[in-house]
């Protein structure tokens, strides 16, 4: 068995491939009208009839499902979203304790989208602000191996 990604059910396939494809910058790699796929999750509307359930039964804002993506520059794609209309924010920059920083957003049918800094990044904003990699390892809970092959050591 091969896993080969997650659905999401939506109302209008227009709108919804419109944000992973403008605000998101996802490239769709099928397009089949009512359903579109991207690399590792797909869009479908009318979803409840193919299954064969009843359409009232699909949970709208369910908040126990999420997207993530990863970005090297989390300020700059904040910025770049903060300045589209309408957008629904779950929660704008917020830092957890290993460091990673992240935001969230509502997509067109209320799934919540994680966009969180590669921790890649945070590895070197750590490194930058003069942390050993022994500090990072302990903060990050990454193991020491990994930080120093980030590090380059």
């Amino acid at each position: 068995m091969k896993y080969q990604g997650c659905l999401l059910a939506v109302k209008d396939i227009s709108a919804a491939k419109n944000f992973y494809e403008t605000v998101l910058h996802q490239t769709a790699v099928m397009d089949i009208g009512e359903h579109v796929a991207f690399e590792g999750f797909s869009l479908q509307q009318g979803y409840a009839e193919i299954v064969g359930i009843a359409s009232d039964s699909l949970k709208e804002q369910s908040h126990n499902f999420q997207l993530y993506f990863e970005v090297e520059d989390l300020d700059q794609v904040c910025a770049e979203l903060k300045c589209i209309p309408n957008l629904q924010w779950v929660h704008e920059i917020r830092e957890y304790p290993w460091g990673q920083r992240n935001i969230r957003v509502y997509d067109p049918d209320k799934h919540i989208v994680e966009i969180a800094e590669d921790m890649t990044m945070v590895f070197k904003r750590f490194f930058a602000q003069g942390m050993s990699s022994e500090e990072v390892a302990k903060r990050t809970m990454y193991p020491l191996e990994a930080v120093n092959q980030i590090r380059g050591n």
